[in-house]
């Protein structure tokens, strides 16, 4: 009458549920690899660099932060004078807007805060700097 068959077990794995679950985290991955970076873009110098932004036809302009925290400006009326951040982000736009092209150089004191360099090139992201150069010194052997 009736008879049963005898299964045999499968020795196959079903991955498609596995790949699923990949893809889901691979978009995952990619979705929050996208949020994770912060901060200004900013192009840091090389020797050769600089030395083409000083024969370019704009002078870049060179925002300065002594060892006190005091910033100067390149640009205005006394670039000698103390300036508040605001002040040197105001003078930046308004530089940037006649001509767009022109660099702008962060010129650090080694002793300043790196807090105070990132308050600075947050200010100028701001004012629409669409990068920022960090000016070095040489070492001379």
């Amino acid at each position: 009458m009736y008879q049963r068959k005898k299964r045999r077990p499968v020795a196959e794995i079903n991955v498609v549920p596995y790949i699923d679950v990949m893809l889901v985290l691979l978009i995952i991955f990619m979705a929050t690899a996208a949020t994770i970076t912060q901060g200004v873009d900013v192009d840091l110098p090389k020797m050769e660099e600089s030395e083409l932004v000083e024969t370019k036809e704009a002078p870049p302009i060179i925002v300065s932060i002594n060892a006190d925290g005091k910033y100067f400006a390149s640009i205005g009326i006394d670039p000698e004078a103390e300036m508040e951040a605001i002040d040197i982000a105001a003078q930046v736009k308004l530089a940037l807007d006649k001509d767009p092209k022109t660099p702008v150089m962060i010129k650090g004191d080694g002793r300043v805060s790196y807090q105070e360099v990132l308050l600075l090139m947050d200010f100028l992201k701001r004012a629409g700097v669409p990068s920022v150069g960090l000016m070095t010194k040489t070492f001379e052997n």
